[in-house]
């Protein structure tokens, strides 16, 4: 090994850890946990006939997740395991998760929903498209914002699932959230390159940082991950989602390269996605083959979770997708709150 070699293997990247600060509440169901992580009373709320992908309910499931990642400033750590908040959380995952499976067709046959995935039709519409075509800076940068929710903890939500699973199906996932991670250097984490390239577009890259600005739709698609990875009952679903984002990436990421060069964007910025665009087509096939396939073959039974998964991350990426255009072909911003011209 050169020199040169044995210094880029032990380069150590500084990250900022320091946690977020608790966000603002959208209604009764997120104020009442807010008010628990303050020191408050146990909450109490009615959840029975809230929106299940409202605002109000998926603020506060993301914030009962967040407790498992990072927590927040001036919360105890112990309040991951605060019974009070346990109980509540598992009473606003009930109705998300009985939302998404009235809203799928379920089914158990994996073959045909990895077809659907990497059948990508021309003329698909969807936020990449819009921003490879016409998109406007402001555009892209309010994306990246979007994205910064699961980014900035890419591979995290899917790593719950790794004790979970056995034999050729966790040595492929493991392998392929190795590269999630950088491959066991720091500064090419792909969290990590997200981050570089939020502070390359003037955003703040500490984590976090945009929670009031991120959208129900938004909370939603992470919240399930979360939710499946947590739940040792739901880890073929959670393998669902996460061949949605491996079969469905690379193309996608093409899309946001060309969007980045067209705007004149910086290195940062179109290296992200590059990075995607190669490792992802990589990734497709572990996910295929590597993973599905001997996961399913061990346990056939698994294969309705699996499809589960898939159809239900493809549904909240669609629902966000609506919520985006919606808000851009009518001029304004698809955030909670205005993002600053410059941070």
């Amino acid at each position: 090994m050169t020199t040169t070699e044995q210094s880029a293997r032990t380069t150590t990247t500084v990250t900022t850890t320091a946690a977020p600060g608790l966000p603002q509440a959208r209604g009764a169901l997120s104020a009442a946990v807010l008010d628990r992580l303050r020191g408050g009373d146990p909450p109490t709320p009615e959840v029975s006939g809230a929106d299940p992908f409202g605002e109000d309910l998926q603020l506060a499931l993301y914030v009962c997740y967040e407790l498992h990642y990072r927590g927040f400033a001036g919360v105890d750590d112990e309040a991951e395991w605060d019974p009070a908040l346990l109980a509540f959380r598992r009473a606003l995952e009930a109705p998300f998760l009985a939302a998404l499976r009235a809203a799928v067709a379920g089914g158990d046959d994996v073959a045909a929903e990895v077809a659907a995935l990497v059948a990508v039709p021309a003329g698909e519409s969807g936020p990449s498209h819009h921003l490879r075509r016409r998109g406007e800076r402001w555009q892209f940068r309010e994306y990246i914002a979007l994205r910064s929710a699961y980014h900035l903890k890419e591979a995290d939500p899917q790593a719950w699932v790794i004790p979970r699973l056995d034999g050729p199906a966790k040595a492929a996932l493991v392998s392929v959230e190795h590269d999630e991670y950088g491959a066991g250097r720091g500064e090419r984490m792909h969290a990590r390159l997200f981050a570089d390239m939020m502070l390359e577009l003037g955003l703040s890259d500490a984590y976090g940082t945009y929670l009031d600005h991120a959208p129900a739709p938004v909370l939603a698609e992470v919240n399930f991950m979360s939710l499946a990875g947590l739940h040792r009952s739901l880890r073929g679903a959670l393998v669902g989602q996460f061949a949605v984002v491996e079969l469905t990436s690379s193309p996608g990421s093409a899309r946001l390269v060309a969007a980045a060069e067209r705007l004149g964007l910086g290195p940062a910025t179109v290296g992200f996605y590059a990075e995607h665009v190669e490792a992802d087509a990589v990734h497709e096939q572990v996910v295929r083959h590597g993973i599905i396939a001997p996961l399913v073959a061990g346990d056939p039974a698994m294969a309705a979770d699996v499809v589960f998964g898939m159809q239900a991350a493809t549904l909240l990426d669609e629902r966000l997708g609506e919520h985006v255009l919606t808000a851009w072909s009518a001029g304004r911003s698809a955030l909670v709150r205005d993002l600053p011209s410059s941070e």
